[in-house]
């Protein structure tokens, strides 16, 4: 309820607004397919910040603007009130949306957001910080998906579980066999994180990842220093984010060959597991196949982290050293195999047994070339790797993803470009004019009816749409460091409410946050492990059309609201390594730069 003295301006704009309910009680009563769903951040919002919430009308054609009150969570007098602009349309959809902001409050409290219906939004935080626990569960996240290690209760609570997986056994597939590694040896590669919803690991994918990760870690190292996600490393010294990355870290490490430097695309069983615990998996596992993208992404990673575990010498001796040593082993084996793709249908057609799991399958390389060389150039200075790295210039860059690695290398060399202002400013020039290009070319394309850069292309609602939304926030963020323009970074903010409720879905992608999260992920330890709830912190893959997992229940085909809160939904519903770590990076440097 509103408090009474609204009760007349209500009456009067819903006649005008030519609604078929005239009061509360009988809109509440409709069924919910007819009511107006208001689509807020769940999470929160930022006190000083942009506070926008959506309305979406559940007629299309509706040009009546749209009359919202902020009251709170527990109580009925109403602290804010204002009407929405023109009303926008959802071009997927077809449906009228009706922006609400109302960024001038700036009370800290739990809130309601009421239409003159009397339909009223679930109750959200207005807060300095409001994004302090989020922060802490995406990073956690990668804690859940260990490989090799029992989750104790003390640091897993109820998602507890025996470890699975030791990987201490790992056949060598012919694919991947060697004078030195014969068909049928074994190597031992425990550890790592488990990529998705299925049981095996991608050096392409850990790529992606680890660099997000590691570049979450060089642009906010303070930051990093005091935030605590209670795993069995905390207290020993080394920041949260980096005893992850290590526990990933030491596992791609095993998967470089020694004789010749060599890596092998992924640690996998023949098939996908089935819905069980990983400790109910015993099948065979076999290391599969070296290629020219794995060892790239392999090269890259082991650079970066080289140099950033140059810090931490005394507490991990050798192991920056080590790292830089595999990365040029690498380097070298990529040269003398410019071109060695994985192409999996091909292979099981020469190789047994048949490997039908993630293919991570990449065809042009030349994005993974100028990534492997910018690290590494930057880590050693040594000028061998100066031409990969400069053709990177004539490469514009994207939105990052695990195929399309280039605009990696575009956030290291910003995060440096003040050490090499003088010898190579025209490099740097000429890359941050082709960066901003991107980040404009984003921000002038919005989607209107959300009010968010997502969506702005069909082309965002793909596979993984919502690493979409969290990586062109990276890149909104990067084009705010480089120019302190606050647009790019409320662009970046904007894409962060959408992922937390602000779409046409209505849902907070992230599990265990928000009051309507997917409660059914494609994970197999949340389906198989008698607990109700799924393991929090993990970002689904968000709407797509696609619909490649031909389940039943996608309620539309429209491109931003295809999406279905069920475990056989894997095209829209799985959880991914590569797309909770752009969220890592877009929430907590948020909390580590606010207004």
């Amino acid at each position: 309820m509103i408090k009474k003295s609204c009760a007349s301006k209500m009456l009067l704009f819903i006649a005008l607004y030519g609604l078929v309910f005239f009061q509360a009680g009988f809109a509440s009563a409709l069924p919910d397919t007819l009511q107006p769903l208001i689509c807020t951040n769940q999470v929160g919002y930022e006190l000083q910040g942009k506070k926008i919430a959506v309305v979406v009308l559940p007629v299309s054609g509706k040009s009546s603007p749209v009359h919202a009150f902020l009251i709170p969570a527990e109580g009925e007098d109403t602290l804010w009130e204002g009407t929405s602009g023109p009303l926008a349309t959802d071009i997927y959809t077809g449906k009228s949306c009706a922006i609400i902001d109302f960024s001038s409050f700036h009370r800290a409290g739990k809130y309601r957001l009421c239409l003159s219906t009397g339909r009223c939004s679930a109750p959200f935080v207005v807060a300095k910080d409001p994004y302090a626990q989020l922060g802490t569960a995406v990073l956690k996240a990668y804690y859940f998906l260990r490989c090799s290690e029992p989750l104790l209760p003390e640091y897993a609570e109820k998602w507890a579980r025996a470890a699975g997986h030791p990987d201490t056994v790992v056949y060598i597939h012919p694919s991947a066999a060697s004078a030195g590694r014969p068909v049928g040896n074994t190597i031992a590669a425990p550890g790592g994180w488990y990529d998705a919803g299925d049981y095996n690991k991608y050096i392409v994918n850990s790529g992606i990842t680890m660099a997000t990760l590691m570049d979450a870690y060089e642009d906010m190292p303070r930051y990093w220093d005091t935030l605590v996600t209670h795993i069995p490393e905390t207290g020993n010294g080394i920041p949260d984010i980096l005893n992850e990355i290590l526990w990933n870290l030491r596992w791609m490490l095993a998967m470089q060959d020694p004789q010749d430097g060599g890596v092998y695309h992924k640690l996998t069983s023949a098939e996908f597991d089935g819905f069980e615990m990983p400790s109910a998996d015993h099948s065979p596992r076999f290391v599969v196949h070296k290629s020219t993208a794995a060892t790239l992404d392999f090269a890259a990673v082991m650079a970066q982290a080289s140099r950033i575990l140059q810090a931490f010498k005394l507490r991990l001796p050798g192991l920056a050293d080590s790292c830089l040593h595999a990365a040029e082993t690498a380097w070298q084996w990529a040269l003398q195999h410019p071109d060695l793709i994985y192409d999996q249908e091909q292979l099981n057609q020469h190789f047994h047994p048949s490997i039908t799991t993630g293919a991570y399958g990449d065809r042009h390389l030349t994005d993974e070339w100028c990534w492997a060389a910018t690290e590494l150039w930057l880590t050693t200075g040594d000028e061998r790797y100066k031409s990969r790295m400069y053709a990177l210039a004539d490469l514009q860059p994207t939105v990052p993803t695990w195929s399309d690695v280039r605009t990696l290398a575009y956030f290291s060399l910003f995060r440096f470009q003040r050490l090499h202002a003088g010898k190579y400013a025209n490099f740097y020039v000429r890359l941050q004019q082709q960066f901003l290009h991107l980040a404009d070319s984003l921000l002038r394309h919005p989607f209107a009816a959300f009010a968010t850069v997502m969506g702005g292309r069909r082309s965002d609602f793909v596979w993984g749409s919502n690493a979409v939304a969290a990586n062109q926030g990276m890149v909104m963020l990067y084009a705010w460091r480089l120019t302190h323009n606050p647009a790019y970074r409320q662009a970046a903010a904007s894409n962060l409410d959408y992922l937390l409720g602000r779409n046409a879905t209505g849902y907070c992608f992230v599990t265990g946050f928000g009051t309507r999260s997917p409660m059914h992920p494609h994970h197999r330890p949340s389906i198989a492990d008698g607990v109700r709830e799924p393991v929090p912190g993990l970002l689904v893959g968000g709407p797509n059309p696609g619909m490649q997992d031909h389940c039943n229940g996608y309620p539309t085909h429209a491109a931003d609201a295809a999406y279905v809160d069920d475990s056989c939904a894997y095209a829209c519903n799985e959880i991914a390594i590569n797309w909770n770590a752009p969220l890592v990076y877009l929430v907590n440097m948020l909390r580590a730069e606010p207004h």
